[in-house]
């Protein structure tokens, strides 16, 4: 509901506890919607929370606070329902208030009237720089960047950050892989390594890598001149890498999205914090040796079973940086940390909180939040698109920006649970019908801003052609029951936000956005703004402006436009 809607519901609840309970006065009142329309606007379940303080049945504690009820302009009836819940039914004034309360908020409107203000640090894509990006990490970017705007909306400050794995195994196949091309552009036949990188990109690293250093293939000379530098794997591994995350980059850019910083694994390394990590471990007990590895005792922490931290050949397993990772985000100030991973990751999420909390070092347990997204089917024509020949074995980011461009894939891959398995369809995604809610959406905002051209052109004295000052309007016309169920609807729209951020769940902004543009397009099709009667004429243009406010808003948080003209 409105912050305006809530507060006044709040006063009028303030005022009968202290009549009905003094002694509870300072008692937090919270209103939700019921399951059923018909059961009234709001709810709240207040007198069952009193029942066992003041020792009475909650129903006669919810009629003693209903009698208790000042009068209000916006509430219309207070209900007692079920065991003691108190259903309330608004005013039309009360609905119409939501309308102007938009306007005036502009691009405010849904965000936390009381900021919350925590540090929060969400770390997404996170890809490894072995190749371009696929269309799960597209899937971590949307839903990642969404879950900070929705957390930014709430008033916490939010830092986006990207940790590249530049160390390790795969790296060293990348930079063999990139090798053994470039001698076979040279006519050099070496061994591929039996875990590299297949794909067009990595003969395009290889040429660029030859050409860095002024080899030409043509040139008779070319192998001579180019052998010492292509034996040098450190060196074709660190132009490789950078070549990877410049392209990486260029896409998350093409994509909309942008990072606070970006963290390196080897980094980790160079400053000494995996070791000081294993080493604190050691010191506190909670790792011993067995068959030459060292293991962390994680079931101390809930895990099915210990696990080795470093290997008999010396080498760390996976997870012991990461540990060491998320002891900077600590360590930085970061009181709350947000993964979004894919959900091969699952098996990451014990291990590394189990690290965290065996080295006692002040870390809540839950640290850090993961959100594990399912893998993404790619449709198109009816048949699953399963290889980019670029990158040799999947789709990526670019390949769906290409086809459908970044609006439709940015609010596609947040239309649904992070957890559930998605099917990304492409003729879906092209179309332009209701089917495709993205289309749909951002139509029903384009559709408002020709109503209000039209508005300016035909009655170009009033307001001075201003949406914003519709607010101005009288919004006593709009009594109908399609105009009623919008203004509703927009109430929701400031709970909505504070519940996706609170369940990390940028899809519930997607489904909003669907049915808003629905019940839009279902009022535009029953209605005509332009009516000759000119206080319904502002009334519902108020609305109308009301609603694609909220449309753009909410479209904002996914980073999807909204377009003036379609």
């Amino acid at each position: 509901m409105s912050a305006e809607i809530r507060a006044h519901l709040a006063e009028l609840f303030t005022t009968a506890l202290a009549r009905v309970a003094p002694q509870q006065s300072a008692a937090v009142v919270e209103f939700e919607r019921p399951k059923q329309a018909a059961h009234g606007d709001y709810s709240t379940s207040v007198a069952l929370q009193l029942a066992k303080p003041l020792a009475k049945p909650p129903r006669a504690i919810a009629q003693s606070l209903v009698d208790a009820l000042p009068p209000s302009a916006w509430l219309e009836a207070a209900e007692i329902a079920g065991p003691g819940f108190i259903n309330l039914r608004l005013k039309p004034a009360a609905k119409q208030a939501t309308v102007r309360a938009i306007l005036a908020a502009g691009r405010t409107y849904g965000r936390a009237a009381r900021p919350a203000r925590q540090r929060v640090i969400v770390e997404f894509v996170s890809a490894n720089p072995t190749g371009p990006l696929h269309v799960g990490h597209g899937r971590q970017a949307a839903l990642g960047d969404a879950i900070a705007a929705l957390l930014e909306a709430q008033g916490h400050t939010v830092h986006r950050e990207f940790y590249y794995n530049d160390a390790g195994a795969q790296i060293e196949n990348l930079a063999k892989s990139v090798q053994a091309r470039a001698y076979e552009l040279l006519g050099v036949a070496v061994p591929f390594p039996e875990d590299g990188y297949h794909g067009d990109y990595i003969r395009e690293i290889a040429q660029g890598y030859l050409a860095a250093h002024g080899v030409a293939a043509d040139d008779p000379h070319a192998l001579e001149k180019a052998k010492a530098r292509l034996d040098d794997l450190d060196a074709v591994r660190r132009f490789a890498v950078a070549a990877l995350r410049a392209e990486q980059d260029r896409d998350l850019k093409a994509f909309g999205v942008a990072f606070d910083q970006y963290y390196l694994e080897s980094s980790l390394y160079a400053d000494g914090r995996v070791a000081k990590v294993v080493a604190a471990l050691v010191a506190a007990g909670k790792t011993y040796e067995k068959d030459g590895a060292l293991w962390l005792i994680t079931t101390d922490f809930g895990d099915d079973k210990d696990r080795v931290m470093r290997k008999s050949d010396g080498t760390y397993t996976y997870f012991v940086p990461d540990v060491a990772y998320h002891v900077t985000k600590w360590e930085r100030g970061f009181g709350k940390a947000i993964n979004v991973q894919g959900s091969d990751h699952h098996g990451t999420v014990a291990r590394v909180r189990a690290g965290l909390q065996a080295l006692g070092i002040g870390i809540p347990e839950g640290y850090p939040d993961y959100v594990l997204h399912k893998m993404v089917t790619v449709m198109k024509g009816g048949a699953e698109m399963k290889i980019s020949k670029r990158a040799g074995s999947y789709v990526t980011v670019r390949d769906l920006i290409d086809e459908v461009g970044r609006d439709a894939v940015r609010f596609f891959l947040v239309s649904r649970k992070a957890e559930a398995e998605f099917v990304f369809d492409i003729d879906l995604a092209r179309s332009q019908s209701e089917e495709n809610p993205v289309y749909y959406v951002q139509y029903a905002h384009a559709r408002i801003s020709s109503v209000l051209d039209q508005w300016r052109a035909a009655h170009p004295g009033e307001l001075g052609g201003d949406a914003a000052r519709l607010a101005e309007a009288d919004l006593a016309p709009l009594t109908g029951a399609r105009e009623l169920a919008l203004t509703a609807r927009l109430g929701e729209y400031p709970d909505l936000v504070a519940q996706a951020a609170r369940e990390l769940a940028p899809h519930l902004v997607a489904f909003y956005l669907r049915e808003l543009a629905g019940e839009f397009h279902s009022y535009y099709n029953a209605e005509r703004f332009l009516v000759p009667e000119l206080p319904l004429r502002l009334a519902r243009l108020a609305l109308a402006a009301a609603v694609r406010q909220v449309l753009a808003n909410g479209l904002a948080l996914l980073g999807v436009s909204a377009p003036e003209k379609m």
